[in-house]
């Protein structure tokens, strides 16, 4: 097989960098190691900054996002007994939506595939060669036999765990890492949320988060131990103690209903630079990782790519390196914004210790000046809705 820009993996970055190509006229094949139906339903990211919903508008992608996205345009903080609202759209002109990350994929991979796109699921890419000659070659092996793309170059979008990343030799990379004292316990229940708005809340039990993914569906996360038992969690517990760290204010209840999924997902800062060896680009997951409390990680991904469809287009249209040759340098500085801005509100929502009250009335304090400045709240906005340049 032969193509000019080899994809590894289809989740948001593959597929929507396939997507742009195709815009520019550019071919490109989108393999994926998993089944389409597992990708279209995979439960992971939940909110789109303004920029990535301008983006897939941008990209005609946005009919559907529009329709059905939930379009936010404050947060709430708890903490001390107290609620405040941080309005976002009258502090920056932006907003967030809400709207899940398998719906993306299920937009994109229909676009693709309406275009006539190549994505190949249940291609299991084993490695990269050729990566420092004009002719990268991706060999993957699909329905029991062994098969070859060449390309002009590779975009490994294919997360943490893919193989991208390790086809680059060692002593290149450099590593930037932390691991956080705890992890989140996150459920998808049936039950109408109960708020028009997130809810982030500081705890002495702990952090809550009361999310969204429909009118119908409700996203709530709980601070627990980063090597909790999932299997010590039974439904009614998960309600008692959302219950305890969520209803603070008076005359407020969440509203409760079937759990449809639950999972626990540590939390962690990942930075890899550069972020481009020879004709290799990372992109996504493959190279940065940041805490979810920001909302950051798939619209990191997202403008990941868009830098990499104008730079991939300004070489095949007319000759121009420079883009390319900037990609890690320009993206990286997004990402290391994004990991700021994670780090910060992580550590300002989560107990770090639960018997560390210093910590604790530092935290308190935090939050109400976020809560009682307009210049802080609006620095917390600008991130959360996302910066348009960095």
């Amino acid at each position: 097989m032969r193509t000019q820009v080899g994809i590894v993996g289809a989740g948001p970055a593959g597929l929507l960098l396939s997507h742009l190509l195709h815009l520019h006229g550019i071919d490109s094949v989108v393999l994926e190691s998993r089944s389409r139906d597992y990708v279209e339903h995979r439960v992971r990211a939940g909110v789109l900054e303004q920029g990535s919903v301008d983006l897939l508008t941008r990209a005609g992608l946005g009919e559907r996002l529009h329709r059905e996205g939930l379009r936010h345009e404050g947060i709430e903080l708890r903490f001390a007994g107290e609620s405040h609202r941080v309005p976002m759209t009258e502090l920056t002109g932006r907003a967030i939506t809400v709207y899940g990350q398998q719906e993306v994929v299920k937009d994109l991979i229909g676009a693709r595939l309406a275009a006539g796109g190549a994505i190949l699921f249940e291609a299991d890419v084993v490695r990269l060669d050729g990566l420092d000659s004009d002719s990268p070659v991706v060999h993957f092996r699909r329905n029991g036999r062994d098969e070859e793309l060449r390309c002009d170059f590779v975009a490994g979008c294919d997360g943490f765990h893919g193989v991208s990343r390790g086809a680059v030799p060692d002593g290149v990379l450099t590593t930037y890492e932390r691991t956080y004292p705890f992890a989140w316990l996150g459920i998808l229940a049936a039950a109408a949320p109960a708020v028009e708005e997130l809810i982030y809340a500081n705890h002495e039990r702990g952090f809550a988060l009361y999310s969204m993914r429909s009118p119908e569906i409700s996203r709530l996360y709980l601070q627990v131990a980063p090597d909790e038992d999932i299997a010590a969690w039974p439904d009614e517990r998960i309600w008692a103690e959302l219950r305890a760290r969520l209803e603070t204010v008076p005359g407020w209840s969440l509203n409760e209903g079937p759990i449809l999924e639950k999972s626990v997902t540590p939390m962690r800062s990942f930075v890899v630079e550069p972020m481009q060896w020879q004709r290799l680009f990372l992109a996504g997951d493959a190279v940065h990782i940041v805490p979810p409390t920001g909302a950051k990680g798939m619209n990191l991904a997202l403008a990941d790519v868009a830098l990499l469809g104008d730079a991939f287009a300004a070489w095949y249209d007319k000759g121009r390196t420079d883009l390319l040759d900037a990609y890690s340098a320009t993206a990286l500085r997004r990402v290391w914004r994004a990991q700021h801005f994670s780090w910060w509100m992580t550590s300002m929502l989560h107990r770090l210790e639960r018997d560390d009250p210093y910590e604790a009335n530092l935290q308190t304090a935090t939050l109400r000046y976020v809560a009682t400045s307009r210049a802080y709240a609006t620095s917390l906005a600008e991130n959360y809705v996302g910066l348009p340049e960095v």
